[in-house]
């Protein structure tokens, strides 16, 4: 019984990526990351993004999906890493063949940390 406890920690563990490796990413020319924001909600509640985030609410992703380019990681977000939304969103993407991890923390982690937003467009 623990053996099949730790493989399921490893696989749910797999699905999430960490703040610093996407912020240490974003920086670099070229980066293989590329941030949707996935939060089914208007401009003036979201009220910030994370810097360079791309606004793909959850919901249309399924319509948007030949506009993202394959060889790039996805990386999704939601409010907190309560909601559902990024979980949403991820099984589309890799449903779909693409690379794709939720953010560790989602929105509520990184402004937690004070990393960079910006106001949602």
């Amino acid at each position: 019984m623990e053996k099949e406890k730790i493989e399921l920690l490893k696989t749910y563990l797999s699905l999430y990526i960490d703040h610093f490796t996407v912020l240490g990413a974003l920086e670099q020319p070229n980066s293989p990351y590329v941030i949707l924001d996935v939060r089914n909600a208007p401009a003036q509640v979201k009220k910030v993004q994370i810097k360079h985030a791309i606004a793909m609410p959850a919901k249309d992703l399924s319509k948007h999906l030949d506009s993202l380019d394959q060889e790039k990681t996805y990386v999704v977000y939601d409010w907190t890493s309560g909601t559902t939304l990024g979980k949403q969103a991820l099984l589309i993407l890799l449903t779909h063949g693409f690379k794709a991890y939720e953010l560790a923390g989602a929105l509520e982690g990184w402004q937690g940390m004070k990393l960079p937003v910006e106001p949602v467009k």
